[in-house]
Order: structure tokens, then sequence, then C-alpha cells
């Protein structure tokens, strides 16, 4: 990026109709932007179109209101739900996890060595078994333990936890509580879950032993923006990975810790770089 220009992601989505990339590349132009990379889709079952355009702002662009004060007419031209977000300013992002910490420690590694573009300010759990691992990343860790009975509470308080901390996002790092339909509906894709890709075939408590008696040949890991409806919110990512029958229930579980640790990171990536366009219940994902 030069002394001068300053990075945006801008992201959009509309009705599909002639004109759009030429509208969008045009506005940028006149406000002397340098357009690094654009990517974009037409959903012919829907007839929406998808778009992704990260650019580099000039010496006499301005700043980003500028920005916005001249694209809100094209945006308007064609009813479009648009986006745009400073590259420059790392998400705010919120872990959740409960008692296994493998996506945890795999998050925090990558977020350690810069690999994902984020800051962590806060670490939730319903249990206590993490805190030494979040401490060992200077990030406060909260401690709501979930009763039936102060479940609505606890909840209560990591909205205002969420608020207080100005949280972009927040990641589900296999934390074992269901969020409410009234959380779910006040952060529309602003949460991302993982969990096995087994559903709904072993549902409950050791899903890989249960698979594992079925004698499944793949094992892989979902990992989607939750919604209301349990495990079934729009998916970002997903991976695969081949087992056989020399391997044990144990053997299975190592390798689905393995696939879910690289797919919530990914997910969490695409995420944070703006990649990841809702579509309905589906998404659209600019890598």
């Amino acid at each position: 990026m030069s002394e001068s220009g300053k990075r945006f992601i801008l992201t959009l989505s509309c009705p599909d109709v002639p004109g759009i990339v030429h509208a969008v590349s045009g506005c940028l132009v006149e406000l002397g932007c340098n357009i690094e990379d654009s990517a974009q889709f037409w959903d012919r079952g829907t007839g929406l179109f998808f778009m992704r355009v990260a650019f580099e702002t000039g010496a006499a662009t301005g700043g980003e209101a500028p920005i916005r004060a001249a694209f809100a007419p094209v945006a308007e031209r064609f009813g479009m739900d648009w986006r745009l977000v400073d590259a420059s300013i790392r998400p705010r992002v919120l872990i959740m996890v409960s008692k296994l910490g493998h996506c945890l420690n795999d998050l925090l590694y990558r977020y350690g060595a810069g690999a994902l573009p984020m800051q962590v300010p806060a670490i939730v759990s319903n249990h206590r078994d993490f805190y030494r691992l979040a401490a060992s990343y200077d990030i406060p860790f909260h401690h709501l333990p979930v009763t039936p009975e102060n479940k609505a509470q606890q909840e209560a308080k990591l909205l205002e936890l969420i608020a207080e901390l100005e949280i972009d996002t927040v990641v589900l790092a296999r934390y074992m509580q269901v969020l409410s339909d009234d959380f779910c509906a006040r952060m529309p894709g602003r949460v991302i879950n993982i969990h096995h890709s087994f559903l709904p075939s072993f549902k409950g408590a050791r899903p890989y032993h249960q698979a594992h008696a079925r004698g499944v040949k793949l094992i892989g890991a979902t990992a989607h923006y939750v919604t209301a409806d349990l495990d079934e919110g729009p998916i970002i990512e997903q991976e695969v990975a081949r087992v056989d029958h020399a391997m044990a229930p144990e053997d299975l579980v190592a390798v689905g810790r393995d696939v879910e640790n690289v797919v919530l990171a990914r997910a969490l990536k695409y995420h944070l770089e703006s990649r990841v366009l809702l579509n309905g219940n589906k998404t659209v994902v600019f890598r």
C-alpha cells in the first residue's frame, strides 16, 4: 500500500442487471482509487449478483466518508445491500469454548503468529479449564457457568460483554451450549460455529464412536453462521478426511479434531477478510 493510500474492501449484493460492474468500477476510478482485486458471481437460481472489490485510495480521494457519499447513489440505483470496511482495522473477535480446547488453541496460535487478522479482547467459557491458556496470550478470560436456572441471565451478561467490548464477531470454538433464538436474532451473520459433519446421522454424545460402529469412511467438519435453526445456518466452509477399518474410535476423534481446526480457521479468515456474503440460506465465498 502506498504512503498516501488506504485499503478498503467493498462487498455488495443486488438483483442482477447489466452495468453493475461498470458502475462500481467507474465510481472508484472517478474517486482516484486503484482496484487491487475484484470478484463477482451471478446466482442463476436467485437472480442475485454478488461482488467483492479490494481497492486502494489515491492521494486525493480523502477518507471513508467521501467514498461512502460517492457510492451511495450507485447503491441506490441498483438496490444494493452493501458494506464498506477499512482493511487496516482488525475486527474484534470474542471466542467461546467449553471443555474441548483444540479449536481454541489452534485459533490462538494462528492469532499469535499473525495468520488471522483480528483482535481478541476476550475469551468466554462455561468452564474454567482454559484460563491459563488465555492468560498465556494476555487475553482476559470470563467464566460464565451455565445451568438451566441461570442460562438467561448468563446470556444477558454475554450480550453486555459483547456490547462493552464492541465485538464484531463471536466464534464458538466448541462451545457446547445452545444460544437462544433472541441471541441469534441480535447477531445475524456475526456468530460462527464449528461441528463435525456427521449430522444428522450421528446426533448426541460420542458421535465419533457412533460413526466408528457404523464403519464410516469419511470424517468431516462444517463451519457455519449460527441461526435459530440449530446447526443449520449458512455454511461457510467444509472439509473431509478419509478413515478406514483399522482405526479405533480414538483415532477418528484425533482426525476429526484436526479437520475441525482447519475448517474453523479457514472460515474465520474468510469472514475476517470480508470474503463471505450471505445468499439466503447459503453463502457466496470469494476465496
